[in-house]
């Protein structure tokens, strides 16, 4: 065996692209990476091979046939906690905002440097076995009718429980350990997503907005998240608590 081929395996991508020059370019580039890849060209074979091969992290582009990247998205959601970076064209703005709201955890926009790629696949998967590994002592916290199980990864919203993908999990028990804290957009990024982090500040604000739909008594006139506006997000003391 070339001592090439020797290269720690580093974790499973599903990529899920229809365009066979760029999945070439993605196999070939993430493989010299030390990933191992697994290619679907449709959304329902995304499904099928998001279901029996269990990657690590889930390429998916916006644009696939027979059932779209935000369908299989909100699919895939619905059934696993896996990490999901959406591919959008340049004109894909509103398929972004869309694929962030379903649960997707980040997004690149073609075309993307596959250095940028990379780091950002590394960034998620290093968070997700961070978490699998944590072996806290139980941890419950409590705030605006809201508790949190964190070892379980459960949280009841005014007695129901309520589910959160990753991300929002992450938000939502960073803002409740900080109660009455501003905290800042950058600050935020760099707790949840990681100081490697190449978006944008509008992945921040879609989250945040899809936690205030699950926790906030009216999301529209939101009174748990409060936004400090140019600065981020403050999390109101509760003071019923108090």
């Amino acid at each position: 065996m070339a001592a090439d081929d020797k290269r720690a395996h580093v974790g499973t991508v599903l990529i899920a692209d229809d365009e066979p020059s760029f999945v070439e370019a993605l196999v070939l580039g993430l493989t010299r990476e030390g990933f191992e890849t697994i290619v679907a060209n449709d959304g329902e074979e995304a499904l099928a091979l998001s279901r029996s091969h269990h990657p690590d992290l889930i390429l998916l582009d916006v644009m696939l046939p027979r059932l779209s990247g935000l369908d299989v998205c909100r699919t895939i959601r619905q059934e696993s906690s896996v990490p999901i970076i959406m591919v959008t064209a340049r004109s894909g703005e509103l398929d972004t905002v869309l694929g962030l709201e379903l649960g997707a955890d980040d997004y690149v926009t073609k075309p993307f440097r596959m250095s940028e790629l990379v780091a950002r696949i590394r960034a998620q998967m290093r968070r997700t076995k961070h978490q699998g590994q944590a072996q806290a002592a139980e941890e419950i916290l409590e705030s605006h009718g809201i508790t949190v199980y964190v070892d379980r990864h459960q949280v009841d919203v005014r007695g129901t429980e309520v589910r959160l993908p990753p991300k929002e999990f992450d938000l939502l028990l960073l803002f409740l350990r900080n109660p009455g804290r501003v905290l800042t957009r950058d600050l935020i990024l760099d707790r949840v997503w990681g100081s490697d982090y190449y978006g944008d500040t509008k992945t921040l604000d879609v989250h945040v907005k899809r936690l205030r739909s699950k926790i906030e008594p009216d999301p529209n006139n939101p009174s748990i998240i409060a936004t400090v506006r140019g600065v981020g997000y403050r999390l109101e003391r509760d003071h019923a608590r108090a």
